[in-house]
């Protein structure tokens, strides 16, 4: 086990220094606690031309010991109002799903989490998923019935969570 942690810490350290010598446009990212590689702050952009455009959107992405062999989980700890983020923040999208077969049949498993996944690819997926909302499974049904059936409440409701961060920036 200590040899998987070591190996997991010394990836994370160097996807820590990649972003950090090649940021990617979109979001910024480092770690919550200098003494644990395991846990990182990452600050998302809204994409331009969506619903979240100019916001800024903090998460916790939160690594497994025996990374990248498992995902992390990503949890916004800023407010967040889409079809694929659960009430307490935390988002539903397939490549952080453990890898294999999915129990519920909704996923192929080359639609789940695989080890060459990177905090970059994650971050872009997020980023994709706020651009397009999936609300054939949503992780909050509230939103999702909102998305498909009240789209102008919808809409209100994200520019105000989006003037909100702004204002927390």
């Amino acid at each position: 086990m200590a040899a998987t942690t070591s190996q997991a810490s010394l990836l994370l350290q160097k996807q820590l220094r990649d972003l950090a010598k090649h940021p990617v446009d979109g979001f910024s990212a480092g770690l919550v606690d200098d003494s644990n590689v395991f846990e990182w702050q990452v600050t998302i952009i809204g994409p331009p031309d969506t619903l979240y455009d100019g916001g800024y959107f903090n998460a916790i992405m939160s690594f497994p010991q025996n990374y990248p062999n498992s995902p992390p989980s990503v949890r916004f700890t800023s407010e967040m109002w889409h079809p694929n983020v659960y009430p307490d923040g935390r988002v539903c999208i397939s490549i952080l799903h453990p890898p294999g077969e999915d129990p519920n049949g909704y996923e192929l498993a080359s639609e789940r989490w695989t080890p060459v996944h990177t905090v970059e690819s994650i971050v872009l997926s997020i980023i994709s998923m706020l651009s397009s909302p999936n609300d054939e499974s949503p992780a909050n049904i509230e939103a999702a019935k909102e998305w498909r059936e009240k789209r102008e409440d919808f809409k209100k409701k994200v520019r105000r969570i989006v003037r909100k961060s702004q204002e927390m920036f």
